[in-house]
């Protein structure tokens, strides 16, 4: 027995009495849901768990994508001594406490002890800093598990002695898949007892627990427990039972049918029509739906160039402005940067100019195909190329008055071709002029 036999007792898993979450959580890499990027066949993590030649590390990702179950994986796997307590609990006494028991085992039974804290970012400088000599000397390997950036939580002395492995949010596949394991799990799960749930229920837990699977196995488990009834009778459980329990609406949103495509037609008819409200509103509906937001920031950017274009210069900056600041900041203050550039495009000036004169491009495109390029604009850097003619003729703008000269760039059988016609709305009314300008100077030029 060692110095850890007694501090391990109070992780006794009593696992008839934890709550769903805990008794669902994995103990093997193959049993593990999501973050194939990480534990998926032949990647890194996966590899040095497997191994058992772990080093300090730190586990960034949102709540509930896998966290502390990757640190149990570890400790199931490991013939280190496992430690493990939170950051929102422990103190510089328990840190120095853990240490000194640390620094026995590696001297007199040459144990490395592998210490999991969860919620790092909560202890202070001072409390990080009692981590770095013993995680320098190889007493300990750290694993810090954070949902904060680690780049501004922890210290920059122990983040440089820590490889740092970014979890991501899981998928609605991935909640799902852990709902339907949990159902019909006989030793851990419900699969011992009489309950259904219709499959509508289970997409609506999913969505609703936005890729946090604490939550899915809570809203679960409370539904187990408040319709024991029903489940004594087979009836399965519907999402407007659900909604009662968890006070919010299943909203009716297919992401893969034709709800999906009616909403979003929605949103891109209604900044089309200059109405900021039904565009606040659409967009709010496919987030709250269950959307991915970046699909919807797409759908806006896209519109900027569509339907907006060179009408109004800062639609597409802050439509792109948008998709940085949700990466940055995440949900749900990121949801107001989606709302924000949506407003935007539905009362900027409106031009489909852009548009127009890529779908004439690509007409002649596809009906000329590969025209060549006039010799006077190719370009000639060699000598051989300069004798065949390449480049010949060529007026640099730059030497006549106002940068302007009469020069065709088309291909000649596209010549005269007009494919940009600018609208007379916000910023593309002073380009109208200004291109008016410039045809009214080349046609002198032309005469003279």
């Amino acid at each position: 027995m060692t110095l850890f036999d007694s501090l391990n007792k109070s992780e006794k898993n009593h696992i008839d009495y934890a709550p769903l979450a805990e008794r669902m959580r994995p103990l093997k890499l193959d049993d593990f849901i999501g973050q194939e990027h990480l534990v998926g066949e032949g990647k890194v993590l996966r590899q040095i768990i497997e191994s058992d030649k772990l080093y300090s590390m730190i586990l960034w990702g949102p709540p509930g994508s896998g966290k502390t179950t990757i640190a149990r994986i570890i400790k199931t796997n490991t013939k280190s001594k496992f430690v493990s307590f939170s950051a929102v609990i422990a103190g510089i006494k328990q840190i120095k406490d853990v240490m000194d028991i640390a620094s026995f085992e590696m001297k007199n039974n040459r144990i490395k002890t592998i210490l999991f804290v969860d919620e790092i970012h909560r202890f202070n400088k001072a409390q990080q800093d009692a981590f770095l000599p013993f995680v320098e000397n190889g007493t300990i390997v750290l694993i810090g598990a954070t949902t904060e950036n680690p780049s501004f939580e922890i210290n920059s002395a122990l983040l440089s002695r820590c490889k740092v492995f970014i979890l991501n949010k899981l998928t609605h596949e991935n909640i799902v898949e852990l709902l339907i394991k949990a159902i019909k799990n006989k030793e851990h799960g419900f699969g011992n007892h009489k309950f259904t749930i219709e499959n509508e229920s289970i997409d609506f837990i999913a969505r609703f627990s936005d890729g946090d699977a604490r939550i899915a196995y809570n809203i679960l488990e409370l539904v187990f427990n408040n319709f024991q009834t029903q489940r004594n009778k087979g009836e399965p459980i519907n999402p407007s039972q659900i909604e009662a329990i968890i006070q919010k609406k299943a909203l009716l949103y297919d992401k893969n049918g034709e709800e999906h495509f009616n909403l979003i037609s929605a949103l891109h008819k209604s900044m089309r029509g200059s109405d900021a409200d039904a565009s606040a509103y659409w967009t709010l509906r496919m987030i709250e739906g269950g959307e991915d937001p970046l699909y919807i920031i797409r759908r806006i950017v896209r519109f900027a160039t569509e339907d907006i274009g060179l009408a109004d210069i800062n639609a597409l900056a802050i439509s792109i402005a948008a998709k940085d600041c949700f990466e940055f900041i995440g949900p749900p203050e990121g949801y107001l940067a989606i709302i924000e550039a949506a407003i935007y495009c539905a009362l900027a000036p409106k031009s489909n100019a852009l548009y127009a004169t890529y779908n004439k491009v690509m007409e002649d495109i596809k009906s000329y195909l590969s025209l060549p390029v006039p010799m006077h604009i190719r370009n000639a850097p060699t000598k051989l190329m300069k004798e065949a003619g390449y480049g010949n003729g060529y007026k640099y703008p730059h030497n006549y008055t106002n940068a302007i000269i009469n020069q065709d760039y088309l291909p000649e059988k596209l010549k005269n071709r007009v494919y940009y016609q600018p609208s007379k709305r916000g910023f593309e009314k002073i380009l109208k002029e200004r291109l008016a300008k410039i045809n009214e100077y080349k046609n002198k030029l032309s005469k003279t």
